[in-house]
């Protein structure tokens, strides 16, 4: 969590920087107030929201409960509108993709290599640093992966949802999900490269006597 957290106020404070440098050096001038605004719809008012609803959830729940059954509940969710997400994205982008297989495929092709270089760097590098799998694993996959979520966002906020950015940022997630997936896999097989983080188990009452509702 303290990964993601990090991550998060990073790009919060270094997307729109680098997104607006690397669209001026390849001549595409975009809009500052554009940028923020994108951030801040889709980045700072998450972030914040999130922050402050799990501590009004924390002072009048508990920390057990949040825990244990807001959790839970939300996981579902997430994953559900993730999935959702991607089938309207390709139900716009579909066709658009499959009758261009070759602009797909350059587009592909730095993805899959910038995914598979930064994710090595980062998994090695927490090998030779000495850090335990638990702490190894997500590093690697933190620094790997892509806000495409915020791409789209900007993509079709600035040029509309059939222009060619938006068709890129499509093509990013088709890359990423699968590449993702078999990365976890990797990470599992070798997990045995690094310590891993031992747990003292201490007897505690029971959930539901400490939920209490």
């Amino acid at each position: 969590l303290v990964m993601v957290a990090i991550n998060s106020l990073t790009m919060l404070f270094l997307y729109g920087v680098l997104g607006g440098f690397l669209l001026g050096v390849g001549k595409l001038p975009v809009p500052w107030q554009a940028l923020l605004l994108s951030i801040g719809v889709y980045v700072a008012f998450p972030l914040v929201a999130g922050f402050f609803s799990r501590k009004w959830l924390l002072a009048t729940k508990g920390e057990v409960w949040f825990k244990e059954k807001f959790l839970h509940t939300l996981t579902p969710v997430t994953i559900t509108a993730l999935l959702i997400t991607l089938i309207l994205l390709f139900s716009f982008k579909g066709e658009t993709i499959l009758n261009n297989p070759l602009t797909i495929l350059w587009i592909a092709i730095p993805l899959l290599i910038q995914t598979i270089v930064i994710f090595t760097l980062g998994y090695f590098l927490s090998k030779v640093l000495g850090l335990t799998y638990e702490n190894a694993a997500p590093t690697a996959m933190i620094g790997a992966s892509n806000h495409f979520e915020v791409a789209i966002a900007t993509a079709t906020m600035l040029y509309g949802l059939s222009s060619g950015a938006a068709l890129a940022t499509v093509v990013g997630v088709l890359i990423e999900v699968p590449l993702m997936l078999a990365l976890v896999k990797f990470c599992l097989r070798t997990q045995n490269w690094f310590p891993h983080e031992t747990c003292t188990v201490n007897p505690e009452p029971d959930v539901n006597q400490r939920v209490g509702n």
